[in-house]
């Protein structure tokens, strides 16, 4: 197997981000890159953890209203005003974050910015386009109650966070169908003013645009809405007809809209337990079982922990001759896929593993898993397959950086790092591992008696 040559920095960009703080509070990273596109990704830490457990769901609503106009704005005119461009747009909606992109002609991006940031910071969040969307959202959810990898993901993750402490990430980033059912405009509104301020906004610019006229477009046009609102006045919400019948009906009470829009939902920094519990959920229409174990690990503040366990995903799916991969859908063919995957947030971190498979080989994979997380513990990996491991994880962060795009996401949801030049450090990371380290890693984090097994069954 080739020696593995780490690319110098200059690798992933020409030169280190810049980041700004501006004096409306507002933080402004910015990327030069030699190309022709440019993309502005603007990140807001108002994501489903941001969420009222009396609301769930507020976040990832107010995402498909931000693009549905302002006083000053027609609904469908910055779509057009894109499309245009030759550019796109999207948006998507975390735990921790919310955030907005678009992605166009370097060229072209001071003509769509100024409608961009009025967008964010002046949603109108029009009655009718509200009752549009609800309904949009609603199918969304009923759609990923069809999809048993959903209802299976939803119901690992609530048994990892939702049985000791009330945790955000237990919840559905969509929202429960009642929750959304009791929302209204002024409701979504005063969540929008609230958390959409600049002082609460991150806004990444990354491309082929000078630095002086970027950082005069940001200053111009995000200027947002005067300092954050405090607490939300009933007779604000009194006003507004859908949230004054919703009150009548006694589908909401006034104390909890107010206290639900004012005071930040409690999340618990503390990870849950670590006792293992296993469940089973028999679903009808199921053509495959599935096998979904999670471990708590170490969430934004501990990169390198991280790293470790993203090699360990490395090791037992990553490819034809990863452990599990070779072993269960290669060679015994039990199962039809087997992934595993690190996700780090702001709050935590967490190791899933999913096999789908028939039936008859429930019992059979599922020792077969246990046996090879026992083995990562019990003797250190072969480092044939440590180097594997680390060949892949490079290679992936080097193709996840070739774009603008790619730049600006990464640079957002790392933005809590006090140091962005880190992110950068990745590949250090995975070659700073041992198999020893590794083996203490397992050890530590992938113990079967902490591990959370949700298993979906067909119905007979």
């Amino acid at each position: 197997m080739p020696d593995l040559q780490l690319r110098p920095r200059r690798h992933y960009a020409a030169t280190p981000a810049e980041i700004l703080r501006l004096d409306n509070g507002l933080t402004l990273i910015y990327q030069p890159l030699p190309s022709e596109v440019a993309t502005v990704d603007v990140w807001v830490p108002a994501g489903a953890a941001a969420d009222s457990c009396s609301y769930s769901g507020m976040a990832h609503f107010l995402e498909h209203l931000i693009f549905k106009g302002t006083p000053t704005t027609r609904p469908g005119d910055f779509d057009a005003l894109v499309e245009n461009c030759g550019g796109f747009t999207n948006a998507a909606t975390g735990y921790d974050y919310a955030h907005y992109y678009i992605t166009t002609a370097a060229e072209l991006l001071g003509h769509v910015l100024p409608t961009f940031a009025d967008l964010l910071l002046n949603a109108a969040i029009p009655t009718e386009e509200f009752e549009r969307e609800r309904q949009v959202v609603l199918e969304e959810l009923r759609q990923a109650k069809d999809d048993p990898d959903w209802v299976g993901f939803q119901a690992l993750i609530n048994q990892v966070y939702g049985q000791d402490i009330p945790h955000p990430y237990g919840r559905s980033i969509l929202g429960t169908e009642a929750h959304l059912q009791a929302q209204s405009p002024e409701l979504l509104r005063q969540f929008h003013r609230h958390h959409y301020q600049p002082d609460n906004m991150t806004v990444v610019v990354a491309g082929g645009v000078p630095r002086d006229r970027t950082l005069d477009w940001i200053q111009t046009h995000f200027v947002g809405q005067g300092a954050r609102q405090g607490p939300v006045a009933q007779a604000s919400l009194a006003k507004d007809p859908s949230t004054k019948d919703l009150i009548a009906k006694g589908l909401i009470a006034q104390d909890r809209v107010t206290k639900a829009l004012t005071t930040p939902p409690k999340t618990s920094l503390k990870h849950p337990s670590q006792q293992a519990s296993r469940q089973v959920l028999t679903l009808p229409n199921l053509e495959q079982a599935r096998l979904m174990w999670a471990w708590i690990g170490p969430g934004l503040e501990d990169p390198e922990t991280a790293t470790g366990l993203d090699l360990l995903t490395a090791i037992l799916t990553d490819g034809r001759l990863s452990r599990l991969v070779q072993e269960l859908r290669e060679s015994r063919r039990w199962v039809t896929d087997v992934e595993s995957d690190y996700s780090c947030d702001r709050l935590g971190g967490l190791f899933t593993l999913t096999a789908w498979l028939d039936l008859e080989y429930l019992e059979a994979v599922e020792q077969a898993v246990q046996t090879q997380i026992l083995d990562l513990q019990r003797r250190p990996v072969d480092l044939s397959e440590l180097k594997r491991g680390q060949i892949q994880l490079e290679r992936d962060f080097i193709f996840s950086l070739e774009t603008p795009e790619d730049f600006a996401e990464l640079y957002g949801h790392s933005s809590i790092i006090p140091d962005l030049d880190r992110v950068f450090d990745y590949p250090q990371w995975v070659q700073a591992w041992t198999p020893q380290s590794l083996q203490k890693l397992a050890q530590q984090y992938l113990s079967p008696d902490q591990a959370r097994l949700t298993v979906l069954r067909p119905q007979s």
